[in-house]
């Protein structure tokens, strides 16, 4: 880990920011790469997974977005939580925009239940636009932790954003094989199958690098933009992700996935991002 730290201690953060969410779409490539050896995928494992992903995001939320972002505000008292209060509640309602423009279907739900505007798209396509959602948080959470390392705001470290990474890319291996193996029940091709489990996650580099240089060139917005990524993702945690581990009878299982994942998004950044 410490040479990991070491090489990206090397690089301009924004082309940081850029490689780390390019191991974190890699990893949605892993998971979606699957569907080459599966056609279908146990759906108490799913829910579990989906479970892991949840519990990842909001521990993610906490520990390496709102705690920091608080942390270096100034002022004392309710002055040093406006910040994070207002960017929590703007990320929250980003997310609430896309979610009721953007034609999407979450992975355990039926064709009646799709949101967004009115489409005639094919159900494999809003599956894909469902999961491409979650991940514009995760990518721009990354990024706005690498811009405030060129920022030199104190609090924003190389090891803290790469810790980040880490947690992100490890819940969107199972991201990639929830948006594939649907696609491949639905008869798509496994090849078309892999193509749209993997794209879901191009929106990370994009939106990673984005964040990085918007906070180094404005570094005052570091604390906000910490809480808007951190405000989406928990809006994302809330709106999709435990309502779709909650369409079948494996609740429990899903809830235990989400106390790993917590746990390991946990053990993860304060063991290394510290």
């Amino acid at each position: 880990m410490d040479e990991i730290i070491k090489y990206f201690e090397e690089l301009d953060p924004v082309t940081g920011a850029l490689i780390a969410t390019t191991f974190t779409w890699g990893l949605t490539a892993l998971g979606a790469a699957f569907v080459f050896f599966f056609k279908t995928m146990n759906r108490a494992l799913l829910d579990g997974m989906l479970g892991f992903t949840g519990g990842v995001m909001v521990a993610a939320s906490f520990w390496s977005l709102l705690a920091p972002g608080i942390e270096m505000s100034e002022g004392s008292g309710f002055v040093k939580v406006i910040p994070s209060a207002v960017g929590f509640t703007l990320g929250a309602l980003f997310i609430f925009g896309l979610d009721k423009i953007l034609p999407h279907l979450h992975i355990n739900f039926k064709e009646s239940e799709k949101e967004g505007l009115k489409t005639s798209w094919r159900k494999s396509t809003l599956l894909f636009l469902a999961i491409t959602l979650h991940n514009i948080p995760e990518g721009l959470a990354v990024g706005v932790l690498f811009g405030g390392v060129a920022a030199d705001v104190p609090g924003a470290t190389i090891a803290g954003a790469v810790t980040l990474a880490i947690g992100i890319g490890i819940q969107n291996f199972p991201e990639g094989i929830a948006v594939s193996m649907p696609m491949r029940r639905l008869g798509a091709s496994r090849k078309r199958s892999f193509w749209y489990g993997q794209l879901s996650a191009i929106v990370e580099p994009i939106f990673g690098v984005l964040g990085a240089i918007a906070v180094s060139f404005f570094e005052p917005i570091l604390p906000y933009a910490l809480a808007f990524a951190a405000g989406a993702m928990i809006f994302v945690v809330v709106e999709e992700v435990i309502p779709e581990t909650q369409q079948d009878k494996y609740t429990d299982l899903a809830t235990l996935g989400f106390i790993l994942g917590f746990v390991v998004m946990m053990t993860l950044d304060v063991g290394l991002g510290g």
